[in-house]
């Protein structure tokens, strides 16, 4: 599944529910119930619209904590009209979060069970408390089970969707296989480094993969440090183009440019990078390349 699709599939979602919600809103009995609904309302529309825009909320952020809250909220001020929600608990507790949002996820999940013990007899209060544990614990195993699949996303540092940006361990696979290509077909390629302050970095980021060639990937490699894989036809037509490159970007980081055949490893080109005087070095093929 594309990117793109999943986020147009999660921001369709979100807005579903906001509207569920502000249909909701206007009948509700008291204030403070209709005041909830509608920061749910907005919470949830503000998420959806700005959803491709998170990648500076760093992974392990609780943006789901409001949501928590106004479930809770909602709980205690109008049981009667909002019990069936307290099964909401096992979804929020499967949400990517850290231990002590889980933490706070099922304390809450407790305490609003436990407000509404007046309004159940012995029985349900017990059968609903038992299932209500089991799908929590459910959610937690869930939870678990999913983190190897985030582990992905958040090494790559919440990247801007759309955006041709990979973490660095991508780019240590695509040297090798970049090299074996150029070898194969003749073509010239090189691996341009750029270091920059952790306040230009994702302006600059933008401004890599706008004009770098759609085929072309861009790299993130640490809060100071993009890389890109450039790819021309001869060394001539390279250094045009990196020229060029250069001009559009209109930058200040420091820069390395070498040439993949003398790449011996990422490792070596980012300590190069940072023990190199001038502000931009090139490193030219050998002539037999």
């Amino acid at each position: 599944m594309q990117s793109k699709y999943k986020i147009g599939l999660l921001r369709g979602n979100l807005l579903a529910a906001a509207l569920l919600l502000a249909l909701l809103a206007p009948a509700a009995p008291t204030l403070p119930e209709a005041l909830l609904l509608w920061l749910a309302t907005g919470w949830l529309g503000v998420t959806a619209m700005l959803l491709e825009f998170s990648h500076r909320r760093p992974a392990m952020v609780p943006w789901q904590l409001l949501p928590s809250l106004l479930l809770a909220a909602l709980l205690w001020v109008a049981p009667d009209r909002y019990l069936i929600w307290l099964w909401a608990w096992a979804v929020l507790i499967m949400l990517p979060q850290p231990a002590w949002m889980a933490a706070l996820n099922v304390l809450l999940a407790g305490l609003t069970w436990w407000s509404l013990l007046d309004r159940m007899g012995l029985e349900q209060a017990t059968l609903s408390g038992l299932v209500l544990a089991g799908l929590l614990l459910l959610g937690l195993v869930r939870s678990r089970d999913l983190q190897p699949l985030r582990g992905p996303d958040r090494r790559r540092m919440r990247l801007i969707p759309g955006l041709r940006l990979w973490p660095r361990n991508q780019l240590s696979h695509d040297l090798i296989r970049e090299r074996a290509r150029a070898r194969r077909e003749g073509v010239h390629a090189e691996l341009l480094i750029l270091q920059t302050s952790p306040g230009q970095l994702w302006p600059l980021a933008r401004r890599l993969c706008r004009f770098t060639r759609s085929f072309e990937n861009c790299y993130h490699l640490d809060r100071r440090t993009l890389a890109t894989l450039l790819l021309s036809r001869d060394a001539e037509q390279a250094e045009q183009r990196r020229n060029r490159l250069l001009r559009d970007l209109d930058t200040t980081a420091r820069l390395r440019v070498t040439a993949l055949s003398r790449v011996e490893s990422l490792g070596d080109e980012c300590r190069a990078l940072e023990r190199q005087q001038p502000p931009m070095a090139v490193i030219r093929g050998l002539e037999h390349d």
